[in-house]
């Protein structure tokens, strides 16, 4: 039997800082294990490199084209609305809190989610596996479990008149602030960041003392809202405090030589952030030309275009035929500032216009990335490999991705495992007809007018945006170099392999 294994994700955390807690004296677990382990410094986030793409993809091994989850906010073609997971508490209240936790509670993982992928929960739990996980986003799996509302969310959802009724599915032992628990816990349910942390830190604990699970998705989340308040720079106190955290499972587990002696680690981060000095109102600025569908819009029927923003990235749908056409649209968007990459898709030299449900296919099927006057075509096909071993055909300036091609490699520094990021964001069913990646610095506001300006943010394709740590601690591979590249849709088959699954 393999030892238990815990993947434990810290929202937001960054190498460079994680390092100089190290070297503070302020994450001495995370010292240890860094000591003990094997590190990947730059392991790549999904595209968009917002938390709910990204955990999609460490849950299921696949991107955006295969998983279906688009963004923190994406339009829903099939239904005519938003879906928003919950940008800020502006943007919740602005589609309405019901229908926004409706969203996440059940949608997310029971609608939203593709059937066609499996998650790691599914897979162990059919090997006969105890899983267990702790407020992460995408948890399902094949164990039926009641919510149970508590505290805040409950006096959210009382407001409102309406009760959640339905079950969900997850891992045998699902924890998630004040919405799941399965088992009684001593520990204080929320969902109010600054706390997220020792919840799941006291659930986690309780689990190993018990000796109640073989995988653990161990979730420390409060990094990531830290650091959006206060910038990245500043994070050395959340990761300290996640630090604190994962002690307390080390410390119910006998310590650190009994846990690493019953436990393999993976230790990562879903994306970064990067400092956020500008606002970009993507929405606000398209909206002087043409109708935007607003949350909660009088006339839907007579909308033009739906605007997604989604952190440092956006999506634009074209919703009807009789609109504004994909190049008057694309030009409007160049033009605005803050824009770094512009990207769509095209068939047989036609942009793309996806006005009801579906996936384009075709030989002719090509992405196209702009940046100022360069523009980049691509496919899958032989010409050119990237550094994880995929295959391209291009056609363009390389400039587009500030990318260069050395004996049949594609790479760019600045936008680490482009092509690949971007051709599964912008083949996924709910994918924008444009797409686009702010520069270095601007944010998109999202629909309650929320920013971070001051603070932190990420989504973008961008370097700073998208790599974050990921550590191996009996498990995995000896040696990083083992890949040339490493992302999040790695993790997945690790997992899997440690069981023999």
């Amino acid at each position: 039997m393999s030892r238990k294994l815990v993947l434990a994700y810290v929202d937001s955390l960054r190498t460079d800082m994680l390092g100089r807690a190290v070297k503070d004296g302020r994450a001495p677990t995370f010292e240890k294990l860094l000591d003990r382990g094997v590190l990947v410094e730059e392991c790549v986030s999904s595209f968009p490199s917002v938390t709910p793409v990204a955990c999609a993809e460490i849950a299921t091994g696949t991107g955006a084209e295969q998983h279906w989850i688009s963004g923190m906010n994406w339009y829903h073609r099939l239904e005519r609305r938003y879906v928003e997971y919950g940008s800020s508490l502006e943007a919740t209240r602005a589609f309405g809190v019901f229908r926004a936790l409706y969203d996440l509670v059940y949608n997310m993982n029971l609608a939203h989610l593709s059937p066609n992928v499996e998650t790691i929960f599914e897979s162990l739990d059919d090997a006969g596996l105890r899983t267990a996980s702790t407020s992460f986003l995408i948890y399902r799996g094949r164990h039926r479990h009641q919510v149970s509302l508590d505290g805040l969310l409950r006096r959210a959802v009382e407001a409102t008149r309406l009760k959640f009724r339905h079950a969900t599915w997850g891992p045998a032992e699902l924890f998630y602030g004040e919405l799941y628990s399965s088992r009684p816990v001593p520990c204080k349910a929320t969902s109010i960041p600054g706390g997220r942390d020792e919840y799941a830190a006291c659930c986690a604990a309780e689990l190993s003392a018990s000796g109640l699970y073989d995988f653990l998705l161990f979730s420390l989340p409060d990094n990531d809202t830290y650091s959006h308040r206060h910038g990245p720079a500043a994070t050395v106190d959340s990761i300290e405090r996640a630090d604190t955290a994962f002690a307390k499972l080390v410390e119910a587990a006998g310590g650190l030589d009994g846990f690493l002696a019953d436990h393999a680690l993976i230790l990562l981060a879903d994306h970064a952030q990067t400092a956020v000095r500008h606002e970009l109102p993507l929405a606000a600025e398209l909206g002087e030309r043409w109708h935007v569908l607003q949350p909660s819009d009088d006339q839907p029927e007579d909308a033009a275009l739906a605007v997604s923003p989604t952190s440092r990235a956006g999506h634009v749908y074209l919703l009807r035929e009789d609109g504004p056409k994909h190049a008057e649209v694309r030009k409007a968007v160049a033009k605005i500032e803050g824009i770094d990459l512009l990207c769509w898709l095209e068939n047989d030299g036609d942009a793309v216009c996806r006005t009801a449900p579906g996936v384009p296919a075709g030989d002719s099927l090509r992405a196209v990335v702009q940046r100022g006057d360069a523009q980049l075509r691509f496919r899958p096909g032989t010409e050119v490999a990237d550094l994880r071993g995929g295959n391209w055909d291009l056609e363009g300036d390389n400039a587009a991705l500030l990318a260069e091609v050395n004996e049949g490699r594609f790479s760019s520094s600045e936008y680490p495992d482009a092509l690949a990021r971007l051709w599964s964001a912008l083949c996924a069913p709910h994918s924008g007809d444009i797409v686009i990646s702010a520069v270095p610095g601007w944010e998109c506001v999202d629909w309650g007018g929320g920013v971070h300006v001051g603070g932190g943010s990420h989504g973008g394709l961008n370097r700073e945006d998208s790599t974050g740590p990921l550590l191996f601690v009996g498990c995995g591979p000896d040696d990083p170099g083992v890949r040339d590249q490493w992302t999040l849709r790695d993790v997945a088959s690790v997992v899997r392999e440690h069981f023999g699954v």
